[in-house]
């Protein structure tokens, strides 16, 4: 056991807990981290008056500032921007994967790097679906390339918004500014977006036929039920008679009647006033097997929702994104009718057929549902779920093109500001999502909503036990290994070892925890070694950002997961050689930049 008294084996104990309950995922992350914080306050290892104080952080702040800003780009119609110029593309399968890929790359650098795939993912479906590709092909190239560009700058990413501000907390030094982990980044993120286009992309494992990749993105095929009312047309009708009296194309795959359930009815089978069909189809043969034969769609909690005159409601596609509410719940417990107006009519998921009555259907990352209710319900209602709508598919806003630019203008000024040092980074990024809110781009239910809580607690909890790790002197004993194992005082081996370590952790647990956990003892490896503490924080901050092994590391990961097909194993067989590659650009670089 390291250590030298009882609250440093205390704090290692607690730690080494954490770990286990990261990666074991039981528990949210942000859950793991606040009960860690809470045993290390009942242990009088961290005071009470600091328990919460990383709430007030200058990276937590940041982070939500950032947040806040990504949804009033998304709202200022950025995405349908992006499509509209990338529909231009040609159909060489490489060119679309280094725009997208390369912009995803750029956007990640100037906002949260899950904000830009977020904006970038179903531009990606779009073009997959546009050109009969697998969406497999693309989503793992843009989940890397959002990771990369975080690296760019320091508001690309969590782990560089906290790094940037341990080293005023511990080094003494001024926090990094918005550029300078530019130099390193820059290089490392090209460097990896040459590997994925030239060799990572062939990798990656073809998990789905490109019609069943598509599908698996709901944007073919889903499975919604439908009531027969007593006054419907074709109430009474066989089957057979209701198949052959349209063009559309849909299955009957069950059929409930007086709560039995039977599967793949016959085509035989009459249908009765008061029976429930389970139907796959797409959402313009559902919309004429309605208008032909008089039935109607139960929603997902049970109750009558859409005729086939709609009226003035409009349907949007969506796609459930990580930490959103409906994670885990069944759409009878969500009740989205009552909580935002909103109508849930159909569900599809990786291409599966789905068997469960929607009611009862625990939704999942990845998950598309098909939605309906008025223009302003359905955009604030998905983005209070923490659902993503789908471009070309969704919602059109119409905004003026005046406030996308005021958007993008306020954007583009607090950066500047920050960049040349005129004010803080928290203050200038918190200073434009204000005038976002103030220019009605965001309201204030959306900024709210766009907040992405968990990390906030996580980072808000961890930031004591980094504190708790330090104080009790278990960051030095860690340490000090590190320094024996590179006793000869070699920088490239010191740097080798953290940035590998950290790059490890982030594959098992969230990776802003491990930048968290990594950076005060590299603070401390810097310090016994008589150098600066620079190049190993940045070190930390490639580690951190370079979650590629797992699809648990990072929620860019695993947000693709779901809609790409991708099996746990499939991250590695890209990720480890991409990881391989940054370690060997990166050293270099951190040597070169900060340690000349």
């Amino acid at each position: 056991m390291f250590g030298s008294n009882h609250h440093q084996e205390i704090v290692f104990a607690v730690v080494a807990m954490a770990f286990v309950l990261f990666i074991w995922g039981r528990w949210r992350f942000d859950l793991v981290a606040l009960f860690t914080l809470l045993i290390l306050v009942l242990a009088d290892i961290v005071p009470p008056r600091e328990a919460f104080t990383g709430f007030a952080h200058p990276a937590v702040i940041t982070v939500a500032s950032v947040l806040v800003i990504g949804r009033s780009l998304a709202n200022a119609g950025v995405a349908d921007s992006i499509n509209r110029l990338l529909s231009s593309l040609g159909p060489g399968k490489l060119i679309q994967l280094a725009a997208l890929t390369g912009l995803t790359v750029l956007l990640s650098a100037f906002m949260n790097n899950v904000g830009a795939l977020v904006l970038m993912m179903p531009v990606a479906i779009e073009t997959a679906r546009r050109t009969g590709r697998s969406p497999s092909f693309l989503l793992m190239p843009l989940a890397f390339g959002s990771l990369l560009g975080g690296l760019i700058t320091a508001i690309g990413t969590p782990p560089n918004m906290v790094i940037a501000t341990i080293r005023n907390d511990m080094g003494n030094a001024p926090p990094f500014g918005m550029f300078e982990f530019s130099p390193v980044g820059l290089g490392v993120a090209a460097a990896g977006f040459l590997f994925i286009v030239l060799i990572g992309w062939r990798l990656i494992p073809s998990r789905t036929s490109p019609s069943g990749a598509l599908d698996a993105f709901s944007i073919q095929e889903y499975v919604t039920e439908i009531i027969v009312p007593a006054d419907a047309t074709m109430a009474g009708s066989i089957l057979g008679e209701i198949k052959n009296s349209m063009d559309a194309d849909f299955d009957i795959v069950g059929l409930i009647r007086n709560e039995t359930r039977y599967d793949a009815p016959s085509t035989l089978q009459t249908i009765l006033a008061g029976d429930i069909l389970i139907i796959e189809a797409d959402p313009e043969d559902l919309q004429e097997l309605l208008s032909v034969t008089g039935f109607q769609i139960a929603g997902g909690d049970g109750s009558v929702t859409w005729s086939s005159n709609k009226g003035d409601l409009i349907t949007a596609e969506a796609v459930i994104a990580p930490n959103s509410e409906l994670e885990g719940r069944t759409p009878s417990g969500i009740d989205m009718l009552k909580r935002y107006g909103i109508n849930l009519l159909a569900v599809s998921r990786q291409g599966e057929h789905i068997r469960e009555r929607l009611s009862t259907l625990r939704l999942a990352i990845g998950d598309v549902l098909l939605v309906q209710g008025n223009p302003g319900s359905v955009r604030e209602g998905l983005g209070s779920m923490g659902v993503l709508p789908l471009v070309g598919r969704d919602i059109r806003l119409n905004r003026p093109k005046q406030q996308t630019l005021l958007v993008i203008s306020i954007f583009v000024v607090a950066i500047i500001l920050a960049a040349t040092n005129v004010i803080s980074i928290q203050i200038a990024f918190v200073s434009a999502a204000f005038l976002m809110i103030l220019v009605g781009s965001v309201s204030l239910r959306e900024a709210y909503d766009s907040v992405n809580w968990p990390i906030i607690v996580l980072l808000a909890a961890m930031i004591p036990i980094e504190g708790a790790l330090v104080s009790t002197g278990g960051s030095l004993t860690i340490a000090d290994s590190i320094n024996s194992i590179g006793a000869h005082g070699s920088l490239a081996l010191t740097l080798l070892i953290i940035l590998s370590a950290t790059m490890i952790l982030s594959g098992v647990v969230n990776n802003t925890a491990a930048a968290v956990i990594m950076a005060p003892i590299a603070i401390d490896v810097a310090v016994g070694m008589g150098v600066s503490i620079d190049p190993l924080l940045m070190a930390v901050a490639v580690g951190a950002s370079a979650a590629f092994l797992t699809p648990i590391g990072h929620q860019s990961s695993t947000l693709v997961m779901g809609p790409g097909g991708y099996k746990f194993t499939d991250y590695w067989r890209v990720g480890l050689p991409l990881s391989l590659v940054v370690i060997a650009v990166s050293i270099p670089l951190i040597i070169f930049v900060w340690a000349p």
